[in-house]
């Protein structure tokens, strides 16, 4: 049995497949690793594609498309693998990428998942926005990163290399975690649709003991973006909606009731600011978001255990603080 399986998710993306798989092929494909791409069901010629040019790559029918997070679950549950990695499909990876995550985390049964540097692959001197160096939630469950706050991406000169350091959370672009944890605690929630789902399963490792990591001996480039871009109210709808449901499930009641008030409050300032800017798109999407929270919130009765959310590196700071006051362009979290 090989110890890591790479999963790559693929629904119709035919034209990611071969602009992505030979390099992660090449790169990945080895006697530790298999790289398997699990199809959703798609109608294009991804599959074909797929066995004839790359015999050496796992390929997994899943019938039909089960989303984002089922498609992983479903993938994941059944495959025989002590550690699995997310990749993305719109992700190019550089040699040996998978080697320095994977000793981490073996050397280290604390740490329940961990990612590598996530740098552009449109621009590759930069961060990519999502994940970066590592993320952390704010005193008000925003997430930022190393490397990126809010708008603000940074170029990469090094500033977050050296020891592997623990962060809130690690991005499902490039995601490793040990497989039996994966599916111990649910894996990906598929309520969440799309965005925050991986931010959602970081707060739920870190509830069950275990440290989340991000590691600069490893480095991969995203595309990002391929879904939805940046200031699209689809997008803006999910992730203020996600972030909130994640809040919810991840606090303990007393705890989840105070923050989300002040959240509530700091989001209404994020209306007016867009209602200033004329964008009412997006001002509609921040308050449906809230709406359908108060819908979805139903279907989680039960809270967390404990707070741990509070106590994680990144959570002292304030994000909306720092750009939008202060005007910074990073928050330096101090290393533990």
């Amino acid at each position: 049995m090989k110890e890591l399986g790479v999963i790559i998710l693929n629904w119709n993306g035919i034209d990611l497949l071969k602009n992505f798989i030979p390099t992660a092929s090449r790169h990945t494909v080895c006697d530790r690793v298999d790289l398997i791409v699990a199809d959703n069901g798609s109608d294009d010629e991804s599959v074909t594609w797929l066995r004839t040019n790359h015999p050496e790559v796992k390929v997994i029918e899943l019938g039909e498309n089960f989303g984002f997070a089922e498609g992983y679950n479903r993938v994941i549950s059944q495959v025989n693998y002590p550690y699995v990695t997310l990749l993305n499909s719109d992700v190019e990876v550089t040699p040996e990428w998978w080697k320095p995550l994977l000793e981490f985390i073996k050397d280290n049964p604390d740490v329940g998942a961990i990612q590598p540097k996530i740098l552009s692959y449109n621009d590759k001197s930069r961060f990519e926005y999502a994940g970066a160096a590592g993320g952390y939630l704010d005193c008000l469950g925003y997430p930022y990163c190393r490397g990126r706050l809010f708008d603000v991406v940074e170029k990469d000169e090094g500033q977050y290399d050296g020891d592997p350091v623990d962060v809130a959370w690690a991005s499902g672009a490039c995601l490793t975690m040990p497989a039996e944890l994966y599916n111990r605690l649910g894996g990906l929630d598929p309520k969440f649709f799309a965005h925050m789902e991986e931010i959602d399963l970081c707060c739920r490792v870190h509830n069950a003991g275990y440290r989340v990591c991000a590691l600069s001996d490893s480095a991969v480039y995203h595309v990002g973006g391929a879904s939805l871009k940046q200031g699209d109210p689809r997008k803006t709808y999910l992730n203020f909606r996600n972030n909130l449901l994640l809040l919810h499930k991840n606090l303990t009641g007393k705890t989840r009731q105070k923050l989300l008030f002040r959240r509530r409050l700091a989001d209404t300032l994020a209306i007016v600011m867009y209602l200033i800017k004329g964008d009412i798109a997006n001002m509609r999407a921040i308050i449906r978001a809230h709406h359908d929270f108060r819908q979805m919130r139903q279907e989680y009765p039960e809270s967390a255990k404990k707070d741990v959310l509070l106590t994680l590196p990144g959570a002292n700071h304030s994000a909306i603080l720092a750009r939008y006051i202060l005007r910074k362009k990073r928050i330096m979290v101090s290393k533990n």
